[in-house]
């Protein structure tokens, strides 16, 4: 939400290699500090969209994660509360466990992407258990003639009070991050600048009290970059780093402690990035290998935040699995399998229509011990090889059929904690890619064994 490039706000936050988010004791969460056991799991929120708009929904949703690396999307991921009020959608969704072990959802009140639009609220929901919704309402922050976007909250033990930093346009004419401050969610005092470095700058995601520092990073210049202070005043924060960006741009970051392990992520064009740190203080970032997470479908600018075990096992419960998965390629973990044009292959994410990638993984049709891939899209029809290509075809019936249909699952030739799938009738062969077209084929190589490797995930 901006006048500058790349105008979707905060992502999902998922985290690195081998390196499981799981906190032990206090530890500063998105701008909070949050209290969770070792191997807690974790909720995400988030709004989507897709690139044709098949999947876009401005309404807020859930996914949950025992690792913060692979998420599950709660409610097919469909919405679990819709805004009402004000612009009628909204983006920038975040969570906030606040001190009495509650939460409060708040987001951006935006339907779409006209970023002329000027709404001086925010919606907010309260919740007990994330899994109900309530006393709805919009929030003005400030009477100021521009936007509030982005918006995150934190607790300042030294005021009593809980900070809500977002993205506001200041008398100087460019993006400054402003902070309100309030003990209810109900009224705020009045606004003032929060980080003003003199240049256009969104997103904000705090990491509070490490080792008596806090640290704000940004998006400025569309790149990722860090300030610090040593207390939360506004105005207190100084630019520390330089920014970081892929080509073409960045924004929406979220900073993240696993383990002794910092995580900084950042959206490009609905596609997530992510750097580590063992130590804040230096503002070095190493970036993370994508194979170990990966973003729930058409996730944009998302928030994350630890929960007990018991509100995690309730909301499964309330709102059950995704009926499908995506399988995502070992050697380029930026392609999911897909069909298109009824081929078999792997393509870059994100790309519509989106449900070309969805598969229902069913018994196989030849072997019950078997697996066969189903579309969801067409239900008539599953993947199967012809002249050793994988392609999607509508079920005849037919004893062939369903002998070329069906694979068995193995442990993954290159990644044993991955997954492989040998074909039943031609059971020296398994599903690999081969210029990004899937097929089977006999496998003895290490680059054969990478391309027939799959991480079988949402």
């Amino acid at each position: 939400m901006s006048a500058t490039p790349l105008p979707s706000r905060r992502l999902f936050l998922g985290m690195a290699a081998a390196v499981p988010l799981a906190m032990t004791g206090a530890v500063t969460v998105g701008g909070q500090v949050a209290s969770a056991a070792t191997g807690s799991p974790y909720v995400m929120c988030y709004f989507t969209e897709s690139r044709a708009g098949l999947g876009t929904n401005y309404g807020l949703h859930l996914a949950v994660s025992t690792d913060a690396l692979q998420w599950m999307p709660l409610n097919q991921n469909n919405p679990v509360a819709t805004p009402t009020l004000g612009e009628g959608g909204l983006r920038d969704p975040f969570i906030l466990t606040k001190q009495d072990g509650t939460f409060v959802v708040m987001a951006t009140d935006l339907k779409g992407t006209d970023w002329t639009r000027k709404s001086q609220y925010i919606h907010v929901w309260d919740s007990a258990d994330l899994r109900s919704f309530d006393n709805y309402r919009l929030l003005k922050l400030h009477d100021m003639p521009t936007h509030t976007w982005a918006p995150e909250a934190f607790w300042d033990a030294s005021r009593g009070q809980y900070g809500i930093i977002y993205s506001a346009v200041n008398s100087s004419g460019h993006n400054v991050i402003m902070v309100n401050y309030t003990t209810d969610f109900l009224t705020v005092t009045s606004p003032q600048a929060f980080f003003d470095p003199g240049y256009d700058v969104i997103d904000g995601s705090l990491a509070v009290g490490v080792n008596g520092v806090n640290y704000l990073y940004f998006k400025g210049h569309n790149s990722l970059t860090g300030a610090k202070s040593t207390s939360l005043e506004p105005g207190s924060f100084r630019q520390f780093t330089s920014g970081l960006a892929p080509q073409g741009g960045i924004e929406a970051p979220i900073l993240a402690q696993a383990n002794g392990t910092w995580y900084l992520w950042g959206d490009a064009n609905a596609v997530f990035y992510a750097w580590q740190t063992t130590d804040l203080s230096t503002g070095t970032w190493t970036a993370t290998d994508r194979r170990v997470y990966t973003q729930p479908l058409n996730t944009k600018h998302a928030g994350i935040q630890p929960i007990p075990q018991s509100v995690y096992d309730n909301m499964v419960a309330k709102w059950g699995k995704p009926a499908w998965n995506r399988l995502k390629s070992y050697n380029f973990p930026d392609r999911f399998w897909r069909q298109a044009d009824s081929i078999g292959r792997i393509d870059q994410y994100p790309f519509d229509p989106y449900t070309d990638s969805e598969w229902k993984l069913v018994p196989g049709l030849a072997d019950a011990s078997g697996v066969s891939f189903q579309s969801i899209s067409d239900p008539t029809r599953y993947l199967r090889h012809s002249y050793y290509q994988l392609r999607l075809d509508a079920n005849d019936g037919t004893t062939t059929f369903a002998k070329d249909a069906t694979f068995h699952k193995t442990a993954g030739l290159a990644d044993s904690s991955w997954s492989s799938f040998r074909s039943h009738n031609y059971p020296d062969r398994y599903i690999r890619h081969y210029d990004y077209l899937l097929r089977i084929d006999p496998i003895s190589t290490a680059g054969a064994k990478a391309d027939a490797t799959f991480f079988v995930g949402f």
